[in-house]
């Protein structure tokens, strides 16, 4: 089982920036992938940023509306993903979810497997 422990966000003026964390424990073999989803009122969840490690080489996808804007990174050795908006605008309103990807002891059966979890939300609101 993976757990997922999501913090920062809150109120932001237009223009502003915020930082999002989010922090994987659990019986972890390995992290595969490391995103950031969000999804507003009335729409549906979308990727905002992801990030892949392999070795020395780190990739990071982001969605064309973030592009410039937002800056994903990851923390290897704390299994944590974040998430670094800055000159945010009020279409960033969301509620912002953690996604990891990794390889964990699943304890229904008594094996490791892949496992997608999700962090439990953290609303960002962008307003004046």
């Amino acid at each position: 089982q993976v757990q997922l422990v999501e913090s920062g966000g809150g109120l932001v003026q237009p223009g502003g920036s915020a930082r999002l964390s989010c922090a994987a424990s659990g019986s972890i073999a390995r992290i595969d992938i490391m995103g950031w989803y969000r999804q507003a009122p009335g729409k549906e969840r979308e990727l905002v940023a992801s990030i892949t490690t392999s070795g020395t080489i780190t990739k990071s996808n982001y969605a064309d509306s973030v592009k410039g804007r937002f800056t994903i990174s990851r923390d290897n050795a704390k299994n944590t993903v974040y998430l670094q908006m800055n000159s945010l605008k009020p279409e960033d309103t969301a509620v912002y979810y953690c996604n990891v990807g990794a390889l964990a002891h699943d304890p229904a059966l008594g094996a490791y497997k892949a496992l997608t979890s999700w962090g439990q939300g953290t609303q960002v609101t962008v307003s004046s």
